[in-house]
């Protein structure tokens, strides 16, 4: 792959998105090399999850990391001039991604039904939890209640805690994983075809598509899945057991009697016989699912005397699966050696860590990354690139308050 022409070059995206699903589903897009323009508006300025970082233009250090290799133009879609430059502008783009509710761009005239004769291959993606379909599709939509519309809360947590979401917006992610997904297929299926397709995403159906052993549990044997905290159904033992120190803790899993017997032996260093690797009960799996508590108790009476850094080397050494709880800034202190995360040279902060994108394509490296946009800092570029617009055309337009 040639830097200067990633996978997605001279592919237009026109961004519709606002907080995070339609956001992240297309800076992935842009980190592919797609030149991808937000539409926004100062009447509506996009500012989400508020930070301890704010720029006086109002983009918070979130905004910042989802929206880096994008650029920016603004646009009053109420005003009948903007809601025609911005009909222009999704002719003249190969994708269009939006992610308001149901209702919201037929009403602004910028459905896909109204586009697509003007645009026969156009890729249009709407993204809303519920899908722009069907008895649902009305619903008003949060992470926390599509994680519990979707089956996923059933079992996070412990048996007899109440429900647990996971944090951290997992639909908006799961949702825009998946319609980037399909807006590449649908790009490769329209090299063929010369065809557009609308995409319904509905996060709703996405979520339910990451928990297909749970549903397939459920069908084969006519009951709901159990709630298991961080046990398995399968491998003994797992979980997490504390160490030594504050709230320190590590993981482990077990997966066959080769990692059980190393594991028992670490534990066993210094105790007199048997030890768990002498105890019958524990030798086969079924033994030590049957065991479960007593196992933890023994393992957890180890671990209490150590650092957990200790445990884990201690256990991988072993070939035990195992890895200490690290917390968040652990992984930002640590972050040099790792893919997941680049250096952004960010105007508003200076150099600024931000999430990369995990993947390598042949031998090049992808374009680095380049800072997320003012608002409307694109405006006059973009119209000039994409309509050929005359210097006049773009004065009228300001005058008449259309780019706000």
């Amino acid at each position: 792959m040639n830097p200067d022409h990633p996978p997605l070059s001279g592919v237009r995206v026109l961004d519709f998105g606002h907080v995070l699903a339609a956001p992240f589903c297309t800076r992935l897009l842009a980190d592919l090399g797609a030149d991808v323009v937000r539409v926004e508006s100062s009447r509506h300025p996009d500012f989400p999850w508020p930070s301890s970082y704010r720029h006086p233009d109002g983009r918070h250090a979130s905004y910042l990391n989802t929206n880096r290799n994008k650029r920016s133009v603004s646009i009053d879609l109420k005003h009948p001039a903007g809601r025609d430059v911005a009909r222009r502008l999704a002719v003249a783009a190969d994708v269009v991604v939006e992610n308001f509710s149901a209702g919201v761009m037929e009403r602004l005239g910028l459905e896909y039904a109204s586009l697509k004769a003007a645009n026969p291959g156009l890729v249009f993606a709407s993204m809303s939890g519920y899908g722009h379909s069907g008895p649902r599709r009305d619903w008003t939509s949060m992470n926390m209640n599509l994680q519990g519309a979707a089956g996923l809360m059933q079992v996070t947590g412990a048996e007899g805690d109440p429900p647990t979401a996971i944090s951290n917006s997992w639909n908006d992610y799961i949702g825009g994983l998946h319609t980037c997904y399909a807006i590449i297929g649908a790009l490769t299926e329209r090299k063929a075809t010369g065809a557009g397709i609308h995409l319904d995403m509905g996060q709703f159906e996405c979520s339910v598509s990451m928990i297909a052993p749970l549903v397939l549990f459920s069908a084969v044997n006519g009951r709901n899945p159990e709630r298991m905290g961080n046990r398995s159904t399968r491998f003994a033992p797992q979980g997490v057991y504390r160490c030594a120190g504050q709230d320190e803790w590590c993981a482990v899993s077990v997966h066959d009697d080769a990692q059980w017997r190393a594991l028992a032996e670490a534990v066993d260093e210094g105790v007199p016989d048997p030890g768990l690797a002498g105890d019958p009960r524990f030798a086969t799996r079924s033994g030590r699912m049957r065991g479960h508590d007593e196992i933890d108790q023994r393992i957890e009476a180890w671990t209490r005397a150590l650092e957990s850094a200790d445990v884990e080397t201690r256990l991988k050494r072993a070939g035990v699966p195992a890895a200490r709880m690290r917390r968040v800034q652990d992984l930002v202190e640590n972050s040099a050696p790792s893919r997941a995360y680049r250096e952004m040279d960010e105007p508003r902060v200076g150099s600024m860590l931000t999430t990369a994108l995990p993947l390598e394509l042949s031998a090049s490296p992808l374009p680095p990354a380049t800072p997320a946009p003012c608002l409307g800092q694109h405006t006059q570029e973009v119209l000039r690139e994409w309509l050929d617009l005359p210097a006049n055309e773009l004065s009228e337009l300001a005058a008449t308050g259309a780019l706000i």
